[in-house]
């Protein structure tokens, strides 16, 4: 029983460590075309994709901050996508 419980509460643990290891933004890309950036999060390395016209949700796999086309993210932020330069909103 005591094992199961230890096992129970290092899961809980990981999945807790692992839902702070994301950052989510909203975009609005009022380009036709999509863009692709580089972002730097904890000194980690990471591609993020906007489409084209499109408003949306995307998720960046690493810990906030991260800087994305000369913005810093964290988490949260509505950003709008124009002339292929980010904007926080």
């Amino acid at each position: 029983m005591k094992k199961m419980s230890a096992l129970l509460g290092l899961g809980i643990s990981l999945w807790a460590l692992s839902a702070d290891a994301a950052v989510t933004v909203r975009y609005y890309n009022r380009d036709s075309q999509k863009h692709t950036f580089e972002a730097t999060c904890s000194g980690s390395k990471y591609t993020v994709t906007f489409d084209g016209s499109t408003t949306s949700s995307t998720t960046i796999q690493g810990s906030a901050p991260c800087q994305v086309g000369g913005v810093s993210l964290k988490g949260g932020e509505n950003i709008e996508i124009k002339d292929g330069k980010i904007i926080v909103k």
